[in-house]
This record gives C-alpha cells, sequence and structure tokens, in this order.
C-alpha cells in the first residue's frame, strides 16, 4: 500500500481538483480529505456518509456554581479572562490550560473532553473515502488529521486497496506535518508566482526533514513562463521529480461548479491532457502500475 498526499505551500494552488482528477484515474485506491480546516474534496466527491463519528479532543472548562463559592482566584488566574462576574466560562476564550481546575480550592471545576468536529467514512463513485469536519475555531487539527489517515489505511487494509490518495492542507503548519509523516511521496501542486516558489520551497524543506520523496506540478504554468522554467530548474536541481506543467484553463473552475472532475466535465480540455501526462509520469515515479 502507498500513500501520495497532494499539498501546497499555500491555498488556492489547485491541489483538491489535482486530487479529484487522480481519484477518476487511478484504481483500487481509497480517498481522504486530510484538509479538515477547510475540507471542500466532499464538493466534487458528493459522498454518500455511511459512518459518522464524534471527534473528541481538549478540554473546556466548566464551573459547577452549587460548589464555587467565588472566592474569584480562577478569574484571577486565567490569562485568557475566559471568565465572567458571574462565574461562567466562555468556551470560545477558553484555551483550556487547566489552570481555574488544579487551583480551586473548592473543586467546583469540571474539566470534560471536548467534542470539536466529526470525521466519517463514506462511499463516492470512485471508490471509499474518509473525511472529516473541524468545528468553528477548534483546534486540534493536527490529531484529526492524523485520524483521518489512520483510518484511511483501515480501510485500504480492510478492501486490499494499493493507493491511499490524500488531499492535504496547504501551508507548513501542524497540520501539514501531520499529513506529511510516514507518506510514500508528497506532490506539491505550486504556481508560477514569487509567492508560490517561495512557499513551495519551505513546504518541500518540510518534507526533506520528514524524508518523503517530493514531487512538483505547475499549475497556471503558462501565466508566468520564466517562472515556470525558475521552478523547473530548482526542482531537479534539488533531485525532485517534476511532473510536469498544466496550463491554466477554466475548465477546472466550470467543472468544480458542477460537482465534476475534469476529466468528467470535458476530457479533451488542454488542461485534462497535461494531468493526465503527469498522472502517468507520477505512476512511473512511484511504480503504480
Amino acid at each position: 500500500m502507498k500513500e501520495l498526499v497532494i499539498i501546497s505551500g499555500k491555498g488556492g494552488t489547485g491541489k483538491t481538483s489535482f486530487v479529484a482528477a487522480f481519484a477518476s484515474l487511478a484504481q483500487n485506491k481509497v480517498l481522504s480529505d486530510a484538509d479538515v480546516d477547510a475540507a471542500d474534496l466532499h464538493l466534487i466527491m458528493s459522498p454518500q456518509i455511511t459512518e459518522r463519528h464524534d471527534f473528541q479532543a481538549g478540554h473546556s472548562a466548566i464551573i459547577n456554581l452549587n460548589k464555587c463559592t467565588a472566592c474569584g482566584l480562577c478569574r484571577e488566574l486565567c490569562r485568557y479572562n475566559a471568565i465572567s462576574e458571574d462565574y461562567t466560562v466562555n468556551h470560545m476564550d477558553c484555551e483550556g490550560c487547566g489552570v481555574c481546575v488544579y487551583f480551586c480550592p473548592e473543586k467546583a471545576v469540571d474539566f470534560p473532553v471536548k467534542t470539536c468536529g466529526e470525521w466519517y467514512l463514506s462511499e463516492t463513485r470512485f471508490g471509499p473515502m474518509v473525511h472529516a469536519r473541524l468545528g468553528i475555531a477548534e483546534e486540534n487539527s493536527g490529531k484529526l488529521v492524523t485520524l483521518v489517515r489512520q483510518e484511511a489505511k483501515k480501510v485500504a487494509e480492510a478492501k486490499k486497496l494499493d493507493l491511499i490518495l490524500t488531499d492535504g492542507p496547504p501551508g507548513i503548519g501542524c497540520p501539514v506535518i501531520a499529513s506529511l509523516g510516514g507518506a510514500s511521496a508528497a506532490l506539491i501542486v505550486t504556481e508560477p508566482t514569487v509567492a508560490g516558489r517561495h512557499d513551495m520551497e519551505r513546504v518541500a524543506q518540510l518534507a526533506d526533514f520528514f524524508r518523503v520523496p517530493v514531487m512538483v506540478c505547475v499549475n497556471k504554468a503558462d501565466l508566468n513562463p520564466d517562472a515556470t522554467r525558475d521552478i523547473q530548474r530548482f526542482t531537479e536541481g534539488k533531485g525532485y521529480t517534476f511532473l510536469g506543467i498544466i496550463p491554466f484553463d477554466p475548465v477546472f473552475t466550470k467543472a468544480m461548479v458542477e460537482g465534476k472532475t475534469i476529466f468528467e466535465y470535458n476530457t479533451h480540455s488542454p488542461a485534462a491532457d497535461a494531468v493526465l501526462r503527469a498522472w502517468e509520469n507520477l505512476t512511473i515515479s512511484m511504480d503504480l502500475q
């Protein structure tokens, strides 16, 4: 079993559209959406949820007013000003540090585990999918990413599938770190801009740290051919695999609006032809034949 994580140093480069396109080309695979802070693969996959589970992580304080003597110590110690004058906790402000729990002389503060979101097992027209939704302003997205990947691996093992296609989060933070560890390869989708080049280099360094082989694909490449050539030279100079270039093509947006992959929307568009070539290069690089 192999796992391909498709990531980008910045948002908006088109990685989810690539995952959806590859999903229609790959055989014997399971899909996972590890971009739990802003999951959107389901918009194209239209998954039919078969299992729904709560995601619990972290804690939030609750003051038991029957025990509370209003001594004021918790309000004095709370650095986040999460406790009001009537000793109720604002859960949007509470960081779950636990200082009020440990120092309350009356043991009047409960500290239950929070339900931060949900994760799902689903079926799509391209096979099984594991995805999740993190609650508004909730933390622990890295832990949820790890959970999604673990469940995707379980599905792949149970159904004897050869490949996990993971839609990773953008950036280089905790969710990206959680999506990269142990992956077979990382495909960085970038674009020919100063920001795209800079952020591609940062996330490539992160993949190098975890010893995950790096592949690079430039989307909207014809908008700045000089920058595209610079990215290709940089990629090859670092020993990464350069999969190819994708031209700017409105078919990506039109397909997304209709909830389709680019191959379902228009198989013979310039972008579809380029993505197909990139996929063929990828299968050779990862030995997926």
